[in-house]
């Protein structure tokens, strides 16, 4: 990780090094906690926040699934992080990670008792799956891991302890000499990826599942937006393993994979192999909407002062 200058917690930033917390901080034991992930891309009008409107609203409503009191309002929020990225001053594309999470002050299971804290990192971070794999896609393994049921967790909040089931499917695929992997859910249908939402390519039809068991992505809605703007069919339905072996293009998006084609599938090779036709334009299109190239969805953009 490239270090950067400040950290935004409590209400106030302070020197990277020195964002510390409490070796008996509650989250730390039971991970109950939520965050977000966004995205800062250096366009040609200077930094800009892709819908940091849409990612802080979905923290707060990740907070109040679990049970978890916000100190701060929505737009408290949204400027902290704007705070962060002036703070900061980066020259290349960033990272935004807000965090709220239970401090220092009480033990056991029950929660409520713990003080509830707030921290807003950021930092520079290139492609997460590596360039290359952004044009000669990556190789996925389907995991032995089921994505959390929802009788079990709540997977449309972003909480921190539903990632250990992510952490351990990503680590079995690298271990296996995989890039990463793909979870299905308990039915055995497509779920996502560690980190991603995951989409197929039919005869020209763009196919994603829907969110029963998963996070409710913007990135994925923004796909979907940029999809059908491009004339593309869209369809949200259950998708099977054995469907991706003999689909045309496969692709993850996230807001750190971005829109990361891929390869092959438990070493079956999809498609051509590489990055598809459809799974081009659509990258190219995201590419252009997210830098600012794209007026029509210039309300996606926070720009810094």
């Amino acid at each position: 990780m490239v270090e950067a200058k400040s950290i935004w917690m409590d209400g106030k930033l302070v020197p990277w090094m020195e964002a510390n917390v409490h070796i008996l901080t509650h989250t730390l034991h039971y991970g109950n906690g939520v965050f977000e992930g966004m995205r800062a891309y250096k366009t040609s009008k200077g930094m800009a926040i892709f819908r940091l409107q849409e990612h802080t609203k979905r923290l707060l409503n990740s907070a109040k699934i679990v049970a978890i009191e916000v100190p701060y309002s929505q737009s408290e929020l949204e400027k902290a992080q704007i705070e962060v990225i002036k703070d900061n001053d980066f020259k290349n594309n960033a990272y935004v990670r807000p965090l709220v999470y239970l401090g220092y002050g009480a033990m056991g299971v029950y929660h409520k008792n713990a003080p509830v804290r707030v921290a807003i990192a950021a930092w520079e971070w290139g492609a997460y799956l590596g360039e290359e794999g952004l044009e000669k896609g990556i190789e996925v393994k389907t995991s032995s891991f089921v994505r959390n049921p929802a009788k079990s967790l709540f997977g449309k909040a972003k909480a921190c302890g539903n990632y250990l089931n992510s952490q351990m499917a990503k680590y079995e695929a690298i271990s296996c000499g995989y890039e990463e992997a793909l979870l299905l859910d308990e039915n055995g249908m497509i779920a996502e990826g560690s980190g991603e939402c995951f989409f197929i390519v039919r005869d020209g039809v763009i196919i994603t599942p829907p969110n029963d068991v998963s996070l409710e992505s913007i990135t994925q809605d923004s796909v979907i937006k940029i999809a059908k703007d491009l004339g593309f069919e869209v369809q949200r339905r259950n998708i099977t393993r054995d469907e991706v072996y003999i689909a045309d293009e496969a692709f993850f998006t996230g807001t750190a994979a971005e829109v990361t084609p891929i390869s092959s599938l438990d070493k079956r090779i999809i498609g051509s192999g590489t990055r598809g036709e459809v799974t081009k334009k659509l990258q190219e299109a995201y590419f252009d909407v997210v830098y600012g190239r794209n007026p029509k969805y210039s309300h996606w953009l926070t720009y810094i002062d």
